[in-house]
C-alpha cells in the first residue's frame, strides 16, 4: 500500500524542534549529509506504509534476510509479546516489522523512540515512547495501552542497540516492562535473536560516550549512516519457541526474569 502524502525527513525542522531554537546552518547541512537525508527521502517519496514500508525498505537497501524458526510463530489467535536483541538499531527493527507484520497481517505494534514517528510510513506500526521531559508522565499509560490492545507487541527491551563489552557484541541490561506487562495481560513471550553487528567505529564512539559519562546518546546519530553502510549485507533472524507467561513466577524478580530471557535469546541458534 502506498500513500502519496508521505512526509520526507527534514533534519533542520527536527533539530529546531528538539533544540527549541534555530541551529546554525552549517550544523544542519552537515547532519543532512551525514544521515544521508537525500537517500532516505528518495525512499520515502515512494510512499509505502506499514508492513509494506518495512518490506520495500529491505529491498531498497539490497539487504538479504534469512529467517529460521518460522514454525515457532504462534497462530492460535492470541496476542503475544515479541522481544529481540538489538544489534543494528535500524535494519533489525525494520526486518522484524516485515517478518512479524506479514505473519500477523499487520497486527503488530513496536514500542519505539518517539523520534521514529518522523518516518510517517513506519508510524502506523509504532507506539511512541519518550521517557524524558513532560511526556515521561504518560509513559505508563502508553505502555498499558499497547499491551492491553489487540495487537502483538514488539520490543527491544535493552532500549539502546547493542554495545561491545569485553570483546562481545551484546545488548545492555534488558528492562523488566515486557515481563510485568506480559504477566498482567497473559501474553506468552516469543524470543528472537538477530545476527548482525555495526561498524567498529560505532562501538568506539559508544564506548567513548560511556567513558565520558555523556547523557546524550551520541551513538544514535550514527545509526542512519550504519544503515547506509549495511546495503547489500545478509542477516539471519532466529525465532525461538514461545515462553508461557506462567514461567515468570516469584522465584525471580521481574528484572531477573528479563535477564534470563535475554540470556536465552543469545542461545537461540
Amino acid at each position: 500500500m502506498a500513500d502519496t502524502n508521505i512526509s520526507e525527513i527534514d533534519i533542520e525542522a527536527i533539530v529546531r524542534q528538539r533544540a527549541g531554537k534555530k541551529v546554525p546552518g552549517f550544523i544542519t547541512r552537515w547532519l543532512k549529509n551525514f544521515i544521508h537525508q537525500d537517500f532516505i527521502n528518495e525512499y520515502l517519496r515512494q510512499g509505502y506504509v506499514g508492513v509494506d514500508f518495512c518490506e520495500h525498505c529491505i529491498e531498497y537497501l539490497g539487504v538479504k534476510i534469512d529467517v529460521k524458526g518460522l514454525e515457532n510463530l504462534p497462530q492460535d489467535g492470541r496476542n503475544y509479546t515479541f522481544v529481540s536483541n538489538h544489534p543494528l538499531g535500524a535494519i533489525d527493527g525494520v526486518t522484524l516489522g516485515m517478518v512479524l507484520g506479514k505473519a500477523y497481517d499487520g497486527k503488530i505494534k513496536y514500542l519505539v523512540n518517539d523520534l521514529l514517528m518522523n518516518l510517517k510510513g513506519l508510524a502506523p506500526l509504532c507506539v511512541p515512547i519518550n521517557k524524558l521531559g513532560k511526556q515521561a508522565r504518560n509513559f505508563p499509560a502508553i505502555v498499558e495501552g499497547a499491551f492491553g490492545g489487540d495487537n502483538h507487541v514488539v520490543m527491544f527491551p535493552a532500549g539502546l542497540c547493542s554495545r561491545k563489552q569485553n570483546g562481545l557484541i551484546r545488548d545492555l541490561a534488558w528492562g523488566k516492562t515486557f515481563i510485568t506487562k506480559s504477566i498482567q495481560h497473559q501474553r506468552d513471550v516469543v524470543p528472537i535473536h538477530f545476527e548482525g553487528e555495526n561498524s567498529k567505529r560505532f562501538y568506539r564512539i559508544a564506548n567513548i560516550c560511556k567513558k565520558l559519562h555523556l547523557k546524550f546518546n551520541l551513538a544514535m546519530l550514527f545509526l542512519p549512516d550504519e544503515m547506509y553502510r549495511s546495503r547489500g549485507n545478509r542477516y539471519t533472524v532466529h525465532i525461538g519457541k514461545p515462553i508461557p507467561y506462567q514461567t515468570f513466577d516469584k522465584t525471580k524478580t521481574a528484572l531477573e526474569w528479563a535477564q534470563w530471557v535475554k540470556d536465552g535469546v543469545y542461545e537461540i541458534r
